[in-house]
Parts: C-alpha cells; structure tokens; sequence
C-alpha cells in the first residue's frame, strides 16, 4: 500500500502540474512546474521525504530507461541532424559548461547558507 500511495504522491504532483501548465502555457513545462511544486509541498512540509524517498529511489535509479525513446529518435532522424553537426557541438558545449557553472555555484550558495544557518543558531 505505501508504494501505491508514493506513486500516487508523485503522479499526483505531476498531473497538477500539466493542469497548471495548460492555465498559464508558454512559461515553464510542466515538469519544471512539478519539480517546483514539489519541492515547495516538501520544503512548507505539506510532504515529508517519506512519502515520496523509495519511488524517488527507484526513478532516479532508472532514469537511463527514460532517455531510451530520445535515443531512437535521434537515430531516426540522422540524416536531417547531420546538416546541424557543427552548431549541435556547439550548442551542447555552451549548455554542458553554463549547467555546470549554475550547479557549481549553487551547491556553493547553498553551503553558505547552511554554514550560516548552523553559525546563527
């Protein structure tokens, strides 16, 4: 029963997100609206990590299988790709280097403030 219940937690978070998705189109996907979502429900305490850590788990574990239909659709449409190589390296690159930079800087930010926190109580 708890796995039926995190997975309705999750799918939950999910289906309200592409409902507010489908309200305000155009600003964020709706995944991005449900990892918000979620991380707000956790961090006001409407959720605890408990109702959502083992699915979470076994999502995060298998997240290679997800990616399994991009691959085939990269592969089926090589042929209109390989007039893009050039600006697809590029665009890889600049994107891989400013994600990295942007997780440097907020693991760092986030340290601060936890080192901050622990220094005021």
């Amino acid at each position: 029963m708890k796995i039926i219940k995190q997975i309705g937690i999750i799918f939950s978070v999910c289906w309200i997100s592409m409902v507010i998705e489908k309200i305000f189109p155009g600003v964020f996907p709706a995944s991005i609206i449900g990892m918000i979502l979620l991380f707000l429900c956790l961090a006001a305490g409407i959720l605890k990590i408990e109702h959502v850590q083992e699915k979470s788990d076994f999502l995060l574990e298998n997240m290679a299988f997800f990616f399994i239909p991009a691959g085939v659709s990269i592969i089926n449409y090589m042929d209109i790709l390989k007039n893009a190589v050039v600006q697809l390296i590029i665009i890889c690159t600049v994107s891989t280097v400013v994600t990295f930079a942007v997780t440097a800087y907020t693991v760092r930010f986030t340290m601060y403030l936890i080192r901050k926190k622990k220094s005021d109580a």
